[in-house]
Order: structure tokens, then sequence, then C-alpha cells
């Protein structure tokens, strides 16, 4: 039904194929050889289908709404519509901010991580849901992350998270979920008014909407942003980084006291 629906859906919305390509952040194309049959979308495609459909993963693939009257689905369509609003305001997210993500995809069709230099930190505020511009920025893939979610890379700055050193890499992925957050959590957070930060990030959106950025440098204190200047949410999985650790001389010493120790008494025991 995937075919037959995109193509219902697409006519219901009035939207052209390049209009619902750049709508679910893929190449017009691609839309084409949906509804032509000639590809199958990925599922991370056919959830933001769902989504701007207004309906569900299931009614997507299994209802031929092709054979319903025109009416009837734009009646579904709002209800579904509310629905998922409704249960967006109830998760901590605002409805302004309920959107399709943009991502871009290489020639196999795998989700590519798209780099976020520092340079373009700013501009990314303005791009981050333009597929136009994703497609310009650097992109690479790492395996070991797997098929789990949706990941993008920013290059940070400042050293309010030290160890992590400024000009490192963080690879997040994409969170849906903004109350699911766990207190703690180091996240990449793109705001209107704080732009692109890396924090750890206290969830206080069910007292007060409101989420409590701290960094792991004590020297800098903690601050509250409110949820509704918040664009984007990518919980650290993993950092890319030029510069390594510096060590603690003082734990290098206490290791070598330990080592001396267990000579010794190994010796004693030989004796």
């Amino acid at each position: 039904m995937i075919n037959t629906n995109l193509k219902f859906w697409r006519r219901e919305l009035s939207l052209t194929q390049a209009q619902m390509a750049e709508k679910l952040g893929i190449k017009r194309s691609l839309v084409g050889a949906y509804e032509e049959g000639r590809a199958e979308p990925k599922l991370t495609t056919l959830v933001n289908m769902a989504r701007l459909f207004g309906i569900s993963l299931d009614q997507l693939v299994t209802t031929d709404f092709s054979k319903r009257k025109n009416a009837k689905a734009a009646q579904q369509l709002q209800q579904a519509q509310a629905t998922t609003l409704a249960e967006t305001a109830a998760s901590g997210r605002p409805n302004g901010n309920l959107r399709i993500l943009a991502l871009t995809v290489d020639k196999e069709q795998n989700e590519n991580i798209e780099l976020v230099p520092q340079k373009a930190a700013a501009g990314y505020l303005n791009g981050y849901a333009d597929p136009e511009y994703l497609e310009e920025l650097p992109k690479f893939r790492l395996p070991m992350l797997g098929n789990t979610g949706t990941y993008r890379a920013f290059e940070i700055a400042g050293d309010s998270m030290l160890p992590i050193a400024s000009g490192t890499v963080i690879v997040g992925r994409y969170v849906d979920d903004w109350l699911s957050l766990k207190d703690g959590t180091p996240c990449i957070v793109v705001s209107s008014k704080e732009g692109i930060v890396f924090k750890r990030v206290f969830n206080r959106l069910k007292d007060g909407a409101m989420l409590s950025l701290h960094s792991d440098n004590p020297l800098y204190s903690p601050y509250e942003i409110d949820v509704e200047d918040v664009v984007e949410i990518w919980e650290a999985k993993a950092y890319i980084s030029s510069t390594f650790p510096i060590a603690d001389l003082s734990l290098t010493r206490l290791a070598s006291i330990v080592l001396d120790l267990q000579q010794q008494v190994s010796t004693m025991k030989k004796a």
C-alpha cells in the first residue's frame, strides 16, 4: 500500500513530488521511485511519511486510502493530526517544534552522519530543516553505531565540558521524545537563543517546561533554558578528537605504587 498511499496523500495535501521530497528530507527522484514501486522506503522515511500524513505506520502500510472518499480521509487526517499534537504536548515537546527531521542518505540508502563544523553553527539554526543545506555539509558514516537511530555530528567550541577539548566532534543520536531524557545525559542542544551547545541535560519538563544545562567544568554555572526555545536535542553517543586527554599524574603515581607493592608481595611469596 505504500506507493498507493504516498500518491494519495501527496495529492490530498496538494504537494508536488519535489515538495514532498523536501518535507521528507529525501531526493525528488526517490519520491517518484516510491510511488512507482521501483524502490522501498527505509523505516525512517516510512515513519516520517506517517507523521506527515497524520496516520499510524500500520495504516500507511496496510490501509488503501485511495478507496476512501476524500472527505472521509481528510476528516481522519485532521483527527490523527490532533491526536499527534496532543501526544506531543503530553511528552513535553511544544507543538511549534513538531516537524519532520531532514536527513541525507548515500547511494545505498543508508543514512549519512552530517557534520556541522564550528563555522557552520550559526547557519545551522536557519538550515537544519532544509535538505539542500544539509546536502552541502560534510558527511560520513560510523558502522559501529548501527541502524538504531538518526545521527548528526557537531564540532564544539570552548572548555565548558573538559576534559573534552574545544574542537572535538560530538556524534549525537536524535532525541524525539524529550521527556525520556535522564538527568545528566550529555547532549547537543540546539536552541534559538543559545545556538548549539554541548551540556549535560537535567529534565525539568514536567515541573516547569524547562531544561537545566550543566557543564562538566566547575568554573561554569548551570543555567535553565525554556523548552519553547529548543529546536533539536541530540544525545551524545561518541566523540572524535585529535587531542588526547591529559593523564592525571596523581593517579599515575598511585598506580605505580600499587604495582611496586604487588611485585614486593610476589617476591616475598617466592622467598
